[in-house]
Formats: C-alpha cells, structure tokens, sequence
C-alpha cells in the first residue's frame, strides 16, 4: 500500500458510482464473500468510513442502516440475508467493467496491494 485511504480520498475526485462500488465492497465484506486479505478489508472499511456521508448514484440510506447494523453487534442470520439480497441488489445494479475498473484503479494508485482479489 502507497497511499493511506484518507490520503487517496483527498486527493481523487470520486463520483457516486465510485462510491456505490465501495459501499457494494463494504456488503460483500459483511456477508462474507469478499475475498480480501485482512489489511484489504481494512483498507476499504476505512473508505467506507470516509464515504458513507457522500451520496452514491444507485445506493441509499438504506444501505448505511444495515451496514450500521452489521458493524454495531452480532449479524443475526436474517440480517445477514438482508445483506446478502442488497448485495446482490447491488453487484446487478453496478455493471462488472464498472466495478472492475474501480479496483484496477485502486490497486493502481496503491492504496490496496495488487494481488488482491475483492
């Protein structure tokens, strides 16, 4: 990693499909299926931290409920299944190019490691 997440948030101008593909990242690390290392998932909570006040193109408050959720006790199994369906919801919304050109850009500017998968 080159650049802390607060540095890279700073310094890049980020549209609200950016910031739907963090958010989509955010969910798939809470029900499981997101294949980072530890210090990737840490590296995108930090963004999420950051972002969650800006407004994504197709996410919205709803999505901040059941993250807030998620991260304030115990996922229940239903709340998991919530996140789970937003994910999906999410993954169908944003198409696959998109959502991979958001991660070759942040491996690219260095602030997740380039072997990491997401």
């Amino acid at each position: 990693m080159n650049i802390s997440p607060e540095q890279w948030v700073a310094s890049h101008a980020l549209s609200p499909i950016d910031i739907d593909c963090v958010f989509t990242v955010m969910l798939k690390i809470l029900d499981g299926k997101c294949k980072m290392s530890g210090q990737g998932k840490e590296v995108m909570e930090k963004l999420y931290d950051l972002l969650k006040g800006q407004a994504g193109h197709h996410l919205d408050a709803q999505v901040h409920l059941l993250i807030g959720q998620a991260r304030a006790s115990q996922i229940s199994e239903a709340l998991r299944m919530q996140i789970y369906e937003c994910r999906l919801l999410a993954e169908t919304t944003i198409s696959r190019p998109v959502m991979k050109a958001f991660k070759a850009r942040l491996r690219a500017d260095g602030v997740i490691g380039s072997g990491v998968a997401i």
